[in-house]
Order: structure tokens, then C-alpha cells, then sequence
């Protein structure tokens, strides 16, 4: 069993968002949003291989159907 998320799905998609409309830092955003920067920065990173815009990484689906 996976262990309950700190943050809220809903914070997570505004600061995505954020990040990808105001093109602001990562680290400054985050700090905004009471975040950790570097839990921002996999959002953002997981964000992108879901739109197809990486290939580095598993989509959430991939990751799905791996589980």
C-alpha cells in the first residue's frame, strides 16, 4: 500500500499550472505555495512525460498498467 500524499491533488495541478503558464522558477513558486522544490520539480517532470513532451521518464498510465 502506497503511503497517503502530503499534498492535496489540487495543489499539485494549480501549482503545474502555475509553473507552466508564468514560466516563474520552480523553487520560487514552490516557495509561494508552501511547497518543497523539489516535490514541485517531479510534478512538473511527471506533468510533462504525460503530455508527451518527455521520454525519460513512464507516463501515470505506464505506470499503471506496470503496477
Amino acid at each position: 500500500m502506497a503511503a497517503p500524499r502530503k499534498y492535496p491533488d489540487e495543489l499539485r495541478e494549480r501549482a503545474i499550472r502555475e509553473v507552466r503558464a508564468t514560466g516563474r522558477p520552480i523553487a520560487h513558486v514552490a516557495k509561494d505555495l508552501g511547497t518543497h522544490k523539489e516535490a514541485l520539480r517531479g510534478w512538473v517532470r511527471q506533468a510533462e512525460a504525460d503530455r508527451g513532451e518527455r521520454d525519460d521518464r513512464l507516463t501515470t498510465a505506464e505506470q499503471g498498467e506496470l503496477k
